[in-house]
């Protein structure tokens, strides 16, 4: 039943009140008042007696929608975090970061699409990346998205120059921590990766499983301007700026752009006056590994 009534609402002034007339809904089962009649029908019992005012969190019925609204402010609101594996529930945000970077093995997030398990849900997000492509960081450079920040991070140091990774035997520097570990196997000579189809070995994985390819002839990164496929995901970008004209690495100290990064890493050798191919018969060193190579032809023929 819809009943009018005299809603008496305080103004906010001391000793001040007005009386206003509204159409308010009152519940005759609990006594409560509401100022829209959407409010009063949230209210209603069901004629079978069973609560239409139902928490969907806990499954707790309520006789008033108010009731159910003050349940679910202290219940809910009050904490909005619920930690993903575990399904526990924190107050304020500080917590509940705090608290999703304590998840150990016993609480796992499972990729619905690949299956592959994580123990944090910062590293189960970022992997879910992989499936919806979704790229949230970008370069405010150039306009390049990136899936992590940490990505972003490495890329913004092909515009600033900087390589924060030195080779304490060498000196060379890098702006991947990844490709300083790898660097650092042509000094040891180490080689922890080998085909099980051929035996041959190599310093890193990612070289591995593009050497694979010569075996199967697996060509998985296809252009879709002009179809041409590649082996590497690397080879495929460089090809696109065929197409693009983009050249994304710049020499910090002339400026002059290249569509490479092996491209620009022999540029700066023309400023630096580096030459890291020598020659193990002659001495005779190079800038640029194809020019190392043709010398080492000149070798081999002397021999025949």
């Amino acid at each position: 039943m819809v009943t009018v009534v005299k809603d008496w609402i305080h103004s906010g002034q001391p000793q001040e009140w007005k009386n206003i007339q509204k159409n308010t809904c009152e519940n005759h089962l609990c006594c409560k008042t509401y100022n829209h009649e959407s409010l009063h029908r949230r209210n209603k019992v069901t004629e079978s007696g069973i609560h239409s005012n139902k928490c969907h969190q806990g499954g707790k019925s309520f006789t008033c929608y108010a009731e159910l609204r003050g349940h679910t402010k202290t219940n809910i609101v009050e904490k909005p975090y619920e930690g993903y594996m575990c399904r526990k529930s924190f107050s304020p945000t500080s917590n509940f970061n705090q608290h999703e970077g304590t998840q150990t093995h016993e609480n796992q997030c499972d990729c619905q699409q690949c299956g592959k398990i994580f123990n944090y849900l910062s590293k189960f997000r970022r992997h879910i990346r992989t499936h919806t492509g979704e790229k949230p960081f970008e370069c405010h450079l150039c306009g390049k998205v990136f899936t992590q920040s940490s990505t972003l991070k490495q890329h913004k140091r092909i515009h600033t120059g900087e390589k924060p990774f030195e080779c304490h035997l060498c000196g060379k520097a890098f702006t991947q921590s990844s490709n300083l570990k790898r660097h650092k196997r042509t000094h040891t000579g180490e080689k922890p990766f080998e085909c099980h189809l051929c035996g041959k070995a190599f310093s890193d994985s990612s070289t591995l499983l593009q050497h694979k390819r010569t075996h199967t002839g697996e060509k998985p990164f296809e252009c879709h301007l002009c179809g041409k496929a590649f082996t590497k995901s690397s080879s495929l970008a460089q090809h696109k700026r065929t197409h693009t004209g983009e050249k994304p690495y710049e020499c910090h100290l002339c400026g002059k752009a290249f569509t490479k990064s092996s491209h620009l890493s022999e540029h700066e050798r023309t400023h630096t006056g580096e030459k890291p191919y020598k020659c193990q018969l002659c001495e005779k060193a190079f800038k640029k590994s194809s020019s190392f190579r043709r010398h080492e032809k000149t070798h081999s023929r002397e021999k025949s």
